[in-house]
């Protein structure tokens, strides 16, 4: 499917699936081993639910801070992990701690839905007032309600989630880190143009 057409289709969705959605949607290209072409992931964004970590990821995304940062955690067919800057060297005792060196308040207002995008946090016993890891965000394969008032959940996936499945499925070792290589080549950020849009 071609770009042009993969988007019209993807600002479709986000129409009908949710009102809340922002202007613009974050393109990933998530490079798999042994495939010259990465495939691509679309997240909508909940902007006005979920300024400060929206804004928070928005300029991530700006500092290509997530380029080059492997899927750290896999459960398969329920939920993958990334955004842990320590992840570009691989499995280390230290993955699933790291960040930016911040935190975010806790904007927790929406629902672990299938397809919803949230991000970690340490545990309640440090963390009472479940404040976010700065970077590090996961994907639920499938709705997760067990999750819902713990973690927030600032958007979804407009498109591919087929391919986080995938992720969630591969080989892990003990520590549920997928042991092929798979990283985010890229995440951009591009408006949801009126044209494009059929509202």
């Amino acid at each position: 499917m071609k770009f042009s057409a993969l988007l019209l289709a993807i600002f479709w969705t986000a129409t009908c699936t949710a009102a809340t959605l922002g202007p613009e949607v974050a393109i990933m290209q998530i490079k798999f081993p042994k495939e010259k072409q990465p495939r691509e992931v679309v997240i909508g964004l909940y902007d006005e639910s979920t300024p400060a970590t929206v804004a928070n990821f928005k300029s991530l995304i700006n500092q290509k801070f997530y380029n080059g940062l492997r899927f750290h955690r896999a459960f398969p067919g329920s939920l993958i992990q990334t955004g842990d800057p320590s992840s570009r060297w691989g499995q280390t005792d230290k993955i699933g701690t790291g960040g930016p060196g911040f935190t975010i308040p806790a904007e927790i207002r929406l629902k672990h839905n299938k397809g919803a995008i949230a991000m970690a946090r340490l545990p309640e016993k440090i963390n009472p007032a479940k404040h976010s890891n700065g970077s590090q965000f996961y994907v639920c394969i499938e709705a997760l309600p067990k999750l819902d008032g713990q973690y927030t959940v600032f958007g979804t996936i407009l498109a591919g989630l087929d391919v986080l499945d995938e992720i969630s499925k591969a080989p892990t070792n003990s520590n549920d880190f997928p042991l092929p290589k798979i990283t985010i080549k890229s995440i951009v950020l591009v408006p949801r143009t009126p044209a494009a849009d059929p509202r």
